[in-house]
């Protein structure tokens, strides 16, 4: 057994000194002044042997609340495979950092060849990179996609119904671009078309960038939106969660250029926020301008099957003024989660992952609505989350639910409670969460 993360042995240090042409340690920082180095002791604990430590981090581990989760607003508690963790710290797959010298790195280009191959076939387009950072950065980059494309047009729109965090990321990103930021008023819940078409008439707009399924969990109709925006030379952005596109329209059906979101719904646990892993797509007229790394199979002298680094953007590096995007690295190991769970899963899997979420999202829905404590607030059709009016203060309703051990109820900005549910949580979980409910008081 190797460990690779035992400290030095003195030998080790000698060697390297020498090697270096310097005496000691404290020679290396000869050029740091005295009067800011630190010469105290550290304040570091004792050391601990292994069944020590074990057990101060179970003690740690106690600390925490352990909720059942039944929201979603950008992340979401899906379930995935146990052997998920095993298979992507196999070696073929530990590549330091990102493949620059791409062509030896052969576990890490197939296991990117294979994410892109099931993206673009989750989402209908052309082509994928690998990866970004998160869902609301990849929407970012397809914003600056969008101007870069589309040329002496300065705006682009947000949806209304996109999730908030998403708007302000590219709201972010677009201040410090010049980017002039439009938005898409909604209609009961929809994105609405004349809002957009309104928008368009101004001659100026480079993109629009509208939900699949929105921040109500409404699964939006984007009907006539691509064929306005193509009207005036701009593009058609979809914000898309990659796990429901196995059930409903793909961006490329509904005639997107550009697709983007987060797949973290693809198994990624939720680990207090992180780590998520957004990607990007678009169709093949649009490749040049994507930024990241592409890879392609072909095949070597002796004809075995072969992977190669088929493009990327050398601005990236040596001409970073006329790049669209100066993102180098990429979510590699969060990819090789996802397409190891996409392997797993397959299309009948999450086709079931979608089919108990919706199950019990209705439930619930219905049932929140039969204590006399809800409203409707759109009747529309959803998937797993919805939004509902609360007769109970969002903030009492929260604060009861986590006394009980449940995250639920999370306010949207007019004052709604929305809920999610995966094909995680059981009836046993939703009666038990209904019954905190009923005792509250309007």
């Amino acid at each position: 057994m190797s460990f690779a993360y035992f400290p030095h042995t003195d030998e080790d240090i000698r060697q390297m000194l020498e090697r270096i042409g310097v005496k000691s340690l404290e020679d290396l920082y000869a050029d740091v002044p005295a009067e800011i180095r630190y010469t105290r002791e550290f304040d570091l604990p004792d050391s601990l042997s292994e069944i020590e430590l074990r057990r101060k981090f179970e003690e740690l581990d106690r600390k925490n609340n352990r909720l059942t989760v039944f929201c979603g607003c950008g992340a979401y508690d899906h379930y995935a495979p146990a052997v998920i963790p095993a298979l992507i710290a196999r070696s073929e797959f530990l590549t330091a950092y990102t493949p620059y010298q791409a062509e030896i790195s052969q576990g890490t280009l197939r296991y990117i060849f294979e994410y892109q191959s099931m993206i673009t076939g989750l989402t209908g387009m052309d082509c994928t990179n690998a990866s970004m950072y998160d869902g609301p950065t990849a929407a970012a980059e397809a914003m600056l996609m969008a101007m870069a494309a589309t040329k002496k047009k300065k705006r682009v729109l947000l949806a209304d119904t996109l999730l908030p965090q998403v708007r302000e990321v590219v709201r972010t990103y677009a201040k410090y671009h010049g980017v002039e930021i439009g938005r898409i008023a909604h209609k009961d819940g929809n994105t609405d078309l004349e809002s957009l078409q309104r928008e368009l008439e101004s001659g100026d707009v480079a993109g629009a960038l509208v939900p699949s399924v929105n921040r109500f969990g409404i699964i939006e109709d984007l009907t006539g939106m691509a064929d306005a925006l193509h009207a005036v030379k701009a593009l058609l952005m979809v914000y898309a969660d990659p796990s429901a596109l196995a059930v409903i329209r793909t961006p490329g059906e509904w005639g997107a250029d550009i697709a983007c979101g987060d797949a973290q719904t693809l198994g990624l646990p939720l680990l207090f926020g992180g780590p998520y892993v957004g990607y990007l797509a678009c169709r093949k007229e649009l490749v040049r301008k994507l930024p990241g790394r592409i890879v392609g199979a072909t095949h070597d002298l002796d004809g075995k099957r072969a992977f190669v680094l088929t493009l990327q953007a050398r601005e990236q590096h040596i001409r970073r003024e006329k790049a669209n995007s100066n993102i180098c690295s990429n979510q590699s190991l969060m990819a090789l989660y996802v397409t190891i769970y996409l392997s797993l899963m397959g299309p009948e899997g999450l086709r079931q992952v979608n089919a108990l979420s919706y199950g019990g999202a209705h439930e619930l829905h219905d049932q929140l609505i039969a204590t006399g404590l809800f409203e409707e607030v759109f009747d529309r059709p959803f998937l797993k989350e919805f939004v509902l009016k609360s007769k109970i203060p969002a903030a009492v309703l929260q604060q009861a639910l986590l006394q009980e051990g449940f995250l639920a109820a999370l306010e949207t900005e007019e004052e709604y409670v929305s809920f999610c549910v995966t094909e995680k949580r059981n009836r046993e979980e939703i009666n038990r969460m209904l019954s905190i409910i009923k005792q509250l008081k309007p």
